[in-house]
């Protein structure tokens, strides 16, 4: 999740010692089935850059939080695709 604005900023960086950026409301040590990435645009493009499995990878799933509706969803693709995406030479 690309980090571009104070509503993202609100909803995906973790909130207490321990907490997922994923999950904020859940403690480090929960069950995941993958790593989750959160941050503003060029942290993100770092972090996914140094991510072997990601770099080794040729389909990535982006997952968005439907509960937070259609236009949050559509924001939060475009600003991966504007900001992070090109960054990493994804096509």
């Amino acid at each position: 999740m690309a980090i571009v604005d104070e509503p993202g900023s609100g909803l995906f960086r973790p909130r207490a010692a321990g907490a997922r950026p994923d999950r904020p409301d859940r403690r480090a040590d929960a069950g995941v089935l993958g790593r989750s990435y959160a941050a503003e645009p060029e942290v993100l493009v770092r972090e996914l850059a140094d991510d072997t499995a990601i770099a080794a990878a040729d389909t990535l799933l982006l997952t968005v939080p439907n509960q937070l509706g259609v236009d949050y969803n559509a924001h939060a693709i475009e600003s991966i695709l504007k900001h992070v995406a090109p960054e990493l030479g994804w096509r």
